[in-house]
């Protein structure tokens, strides 16, 4: 055995395992950097950064600083290592890219909306018209909440769906690519606001092999990110329930939701991403996704992630000449 062998794979690139390493540890020493690029610029205008990022502006400017820094790290490894181009990621305005996206939003709302039938049923919540709340409250909540949420999953989408998934998928059967994302995905979910510790985890790691199941058949992040917007915001601009742990986002929503318990069905005060409604609901959705002939990958982007030495001229001189 060539002791390389450990590094370099048949194709003799940097093994899968290694690109996941470096694009880890080059974005984290990123972030670090790029968030005190913006703590200090802001210090330096005269403002307290720690006021100006707390709240609504504190997600908004996170999610620029999480996506920027995802989307640049992503494309010079996959420059790097694969010899791709940026499109590769998955954000380029590919044919039917809009379909997806509105396809993946009508999903999330349809799934979301499964996991509060199947809590209701079982005696979890009761639902109620917020009719109190003002129509100008609820309006910034039903607007101001999807443009948050929009960007949020976004920058979410292309950390963990990105060149992390992608990158695995290029050398690994898929149901082995999945795992490291996925579990990294629901980590990072553990610090939010009444966590509940188990289903928690089980259910954003499950959450983390919907949306790379909804990658798969698309290979483009179009639909992942509808299916991740749409579920956050039903979940709390429409039916009043804790976002993973978090309410502050969604202060008027149209519906008021009471939680009668128990907490392993509603998830308690996580809501209900911490019980097991979300688990069902998360099942149904995935296995709806995985059969459905609704949906269809891109001829180009399904080669980027088929194998480590893509025909990229090949692909787009077919779709040139008639691969309509």
């Amino acid at each position: 055995m060539n002791p390389l062998d450990i590094f370099l794979n048949r194709q003799r690139r940097l093994r899968s395992g290694w690109r996941l390493i470096i694009f880890c540890a080059v974005y984290y020493t990123a972030l670090a950097a790029f968030f005190s690029t913006v703590r200090t610029f802001i210090f330096l205008s005269g403002k307290n950064p720690d006021q100006l990022l707390s709240g609504t502006p504190g997600y908004i400017v996170q999610a620029f600083v999480l996506f920027t820094t995802a989307l640049v790290v992503g494309w010079g490894c996959g420059r790097l290592f694969e010899d791709l181009p940026l499109r590769a990621l998955g954000w380029t305005l590919h044919r039917g890219w809009l379909r997806d996206l509105l396809i993946g939003t009508l999903l999330g709302v349809v799934s979301l909306m499964l996991a509060a039938l199947v809590a209701t049923v079982l005696g979890g919540y009761n639902f109620g018209v917020a009719s109190s709340i003002s129509n100008v409250a609820f309006l910034k909540t039903f607007f101001g909440s999807a443009f948050i949420f929009v960007i949020a999953a976004a920058a979410e989408e292309m950390l963990f769906r990105g060149y992390p998934l992608q990158t695995m998928m290029r050398a690994l059967p898929f149901l082995a690519a999945v795992v490291p994302s996925s579990v990294l995905f629901a980590c990072v979910h553990l610090d939010n606001p009444n966590v509940a510790w188990g289903f928690t985890f089980i259910n954003t790691t499950l959450a983390g092999f919907w949306l790379a199941v909804a990658y798969l058949r698309t290979r483009s992040l179009w639909f992942p990110l509808g299916l991740h917007w749409a579920w956050n915001w039903a979940m709390g601009a429409l039916l009043g329930l804790p976002v993973s742990g978090i309410t502050s986002l969604t202060r008027a929503p149209l519906l008021h939701a009471t939680d009668t318990g128990p907490a392993w069905l509603t998830g308690g005060a996580y809501g209900i991403e911490g019980g097991v409604a979300c688990t069902v609901a998360l099942i149904i959705s995935t296995i709806f996704i995985w059969k459905t002939t609704l949906l269809k990958a891109d001829v180009e982007l399904k080669q980027f992630t088929d194998g480590e030495m893509p025909e990229r001229v090949t692909i787009r001189q077919s779709q040139v000449t008639g691969d309509k």
